[in-house]
């Protein structure tokens, strides 16, 4: 057996962006089926533009949250099978010198699908047990006839029986052409190859300080996961700014539900992303150590040049929230009355800026606690 239950049990981080995921188009796929079974009811006036609007707002929450949410999960199911491959590159080498067809030992990776299953189910009767209070806050000033909460078969096979098959049948094939390698090259482990650059572009790279090239090697070599750390940041400043400004335009729910999503995804993600990058760079940490650089310019070299794109992922996600919720107010909702105007919180959006900052420094020192020890390990 070369991959076990245990083993995609792990991989918490696919579970918990498809929990998030489910459970956000879970409310309002079923919200959006069930309120069409009132529309000969709806009476013609301002009924009917907040029937419309209700409608619109179903299908953009599903489209581009879930739809943004599932393909983050299909990233970091590739992710988490090329780091599986790379950590146990000698035991599928030595598989394949004996015998054993790529095909053959992907078929297991099949488990892979397992926590998205897992993290769907748990979204999908969540969302269930949110519903109730959801509907109300949707229809709380009973401008429509009330919406009955019916069980859609159609909405847990589609986000929850689906997706799981997708994702073990993605992950076998991805699996089966990172294993097309030779079986030689694998029990060698695999070691990435340095870039190429240019002749010209090399002789200025020669010039540069030892910190600084190494710096930017590590940023070029892990470019995967730069993407982890601007989703996180991109998570955390949309969803807690986002959630402020839901306070006026919906719901102390909503505003909360959207706040503990944004803070999970951002800790996941870049705790994801930071633990990776000292993992796969434990040797160099421990030779800088053993040469006597001391821990702050470890953590800076290592892990400095992702600093800058966090910030960034946070502007990102600044002018997503913005932009998505003037498109909202301004567009989706123009016909209601009573809707407050949506304007840019910079007191709220300072606030979040501390935190995220807290949060992102906090996990680098977290990280660099753990560094400590390697100077004191015997390099191989």
């Amino acid at each position: 057996m070369v991959i076990g239950i245990r083993d995609a049990i792990r991989r918490v981080s696919i579970a918990i962006v498809a929990d998030c995921a489910v459970l956000v188009c879970t409310m309002f796929w079923n919200f959006y089926l069930d309120i069409q079974q009132i529309a000969d009811q709806v009476q013609p006036g301002k009924p009917t533009a907040f029937y419309t609007a209700q409608v619109a707002t179903a299908k953009v929450v599903c489209l581009l949250s879930g739809g943004c949410l599932f393909a983050t999960a299909v990233v970091l199911l590739v992710f988490e099978i090329r780091r599986y491959v790379d950590s146990r590159s000698r035991e599928l080498g030595i598989l394949k010198a004996l015998g054993y067809s790529s095909l053959y030992i992907a078929r297991y990776f099949w488990v892979f699908g397992l926590p998205v299953l897992v993290g769907g189910g748990i979204g999908y009767l969540g969302a269930w047990g949110l519903m109730p209070w959801f509907y109300q806050l949707q229809n709380k000033n009973q401008i429509l006839p009330e919406i009955g909460i019916y069980l859609h078969v159609v909405v847990p096979v589609c986000l929850v029986v689906v997706p799981a098959v997708g994702f073990g049948a993605l992950a076998v094939a991805f699996a089966g052409l990172t294993l097309r390698k030779p079986a030689l090259s694998l029990m060698r482990g695999g070691a990435p190859k340095l870039p190429k650059y240019p002749k010209r572009r090399r002789n200025v790279r020669r010039s540069c300080p030892f910190l600084t090239e190494l710096r930017r090697h590590t940023l070029r070599s892990r470019k995967l996961l730069a993407f982890f750390v601007c989703f996180g940041s991109f998570c955390f400043s949309a969803m807690t700014q986002m959630s402020t400004s839901m306070l006026d335009l919906s719901s102390a729910m909503m505003g909360g539900m959207m706040l503990m999503i944004g803070w999970v995804l951002a800790t996941t993600s870049l705790y994801l992303a930071i633990s990776t990058i000292v993992r796969g760079n434990r040797q160099t940490i421990r030779m800088m150590r053993i040469l006597g650089y001391p821990e702050a310019v470890c953590i800076h070299t290592i892990l400095g040049g992702y600093r800058p794109l966090a910030y960034l992922g946070f502007l990102m996600g600044t002018i997503y929230q913005y932009a998505l919720l003037r498109i909202m107010v301004d567009v989706v909702f123009r016909e209601i009355d009573g809707v407050p105007t949506y304007t840019f919180d910079v007191p709220v959006c300072l606030v979040s800026l501390m935190c995220f900052g807290a949060l992102y420094e906090g996990l680098l020192y977290g990280i660099a606690r753990h560094m400590q020890p390697l100077a004191t390990e015997i390099v191989p």
